[in-house]
């Protein structure tokens, strides 16, 4: 389409480089000209000054995290494939949830994992299907995916769900691994409860945040991110004992990035609010197009629920319309009629695609 010069409403942008917000370049791009750079001194978790700043965002959050229990990696799909090699052999099982960001399946396959999915359901909100979750569970299940909030469902794992998770853990032997990149996304709407993030404890269960600059500072290009562990003492020791060993191997993130990293945290307000705003108001819009949004409590994206049952309707949408978005079987969603946005693109952009998702919408219902 678009060699054909058709003018693309792209309602998939989720890289925030690209979408027009003010980084004010030399402030962030400042510290990674530090000359202590040229020294090559690696640590295999992480200069301990950075963990000690990231330990610092965590404590904004109301947790205390011993630096210590920190591993720095280059993304969070690299944290992945660190704690894959920690908890499984080959042929062992992680459980993770769908809908979600179809990542994890090519991760697991990489390190010789096999990934099970257990079902969110749709009731006025998102909900772990707990019944069958634990029905997946079996004498090769090493741990349990959490996104939280989730991508693209935008669900927060609540208090009594996290609870019930820890219990199931607990009963089972599993581990937690707990994807929290879109953590201070929240809409915070009236009638939903705050994101918490699983560091805060009580950790009764081997428990590993995941998160990284790519969302919090809205960096994906500078390939900067961590492992947060907790639970029991003399688990937990043994585990980052191990997950030294791995990064050790690797020595993956740069010294830049590294000295970088302390000042991006410190300017990470700045570029959150912009995004917050820039999702407040596109999330309005397609609320306001007529166009049903499954409710969303966090992060970057919103499901549509188009009243047409069809499985092409992506391509008729990008063929007949000229707007770009993704189906929902991307992300594991059964159900026909379902689509993905982005809402952090242009807002002039998204109100024309959603004005042309909504007229769409309205003639194939005539």
């Amino acid at each position: 389409m678009r060699a054909s010069g058709h003018p693309l409403y792209d309602l998939t942008v989720s890289n925030p480089t690209i979408c027009g917000f003010n980084y004010n370049e030399s402030t962030w791009l400042a510290p990674l000209c530090d000359s202590k750079a040229l020294v090559y001194d690696p640590d295999p978790c992480g200069m301990r000054s950075v963990r000690e700043a990231v330990a610092a965002y965590y404590s904004d959050h109301g947790a205390a995290v011993d630096p210590d229990a920190l591993v720095l990696t280059t993304s969070t799909s690299e944290g992945y494939s660190y704690l894959f090699r920690l908890l499984c052999d080959a042929g062992d099982e992680v459980l993770a949830a769908q809908p979600s960001y179809p990542l994890f399946d090519f991760l697991a396959d990489l390190d010789d994992v096999k990934l099970r999915s257990y079902p969110l359901f749709y009731d006025y909100g998102w909900w772990i299907d707990f019944a069958e979750l634990e029905r997946r569970i079996n004498p090769r299940t090493r741990a349990i995916v959490i996104v939280h909030p989730n991508n693209p469902t935008g669900h927060g794992t609540k208090v009594l769900e996290r609870n019930r998770l820890q219990e199931i853990c607990q009963r089972h032997g599993l581990a937690l691994i707990v994807d929290e990149v879109f953590l201070d996304y929240s809409l915070q709407r009236s009638d939903t409860e705050e994101l918490v993030s699983f560091a805060v404890g009580p950790h009764p269960v081997p428990t590993f945040a995941l998160s990284g600059m790519s969302k919090i500072a809205g960096l994906p290009q500078m390939k900067a991110a961590w492992i947060a562990g907790f639970g029991p003492e003399a688990v937990l020791r043994e585990a980052m004992a191990r997950l030294e060993m791995i990064a050790d191997t690797f020595l993956s993130m740069n010294a830049p990035v590294q000295l970088a990293l302390p000042t991006w945290l410190q300017l990470r307000k700045g570029i959150q609010e912009q995004i917050r705003e820039r999702v407040r108001v596109n999330l309005a819009c397609a609320e306001a197009s007529g166009v049903e949004v499954l409710r969303v409590e966090a992060g970057w994206c919103a499901i549509l629920r188009l009243p047409q049952g069809r499985s092409d309707l992506a391509e008729a949408l990008l063929r007949e319309c000229c707007v770009v978005v993704h189906p929902g079987a991307f992300y594991g969603i059964a159900e026909e009629g379902r689509i993905v946005v982005s809402l952090i693109g242009p807002a002039d952009d998204f109100a024309e695609g959603m004005r042309r998702i909504a007229g769409f919408a309205k003639e194939s219902t005539k």
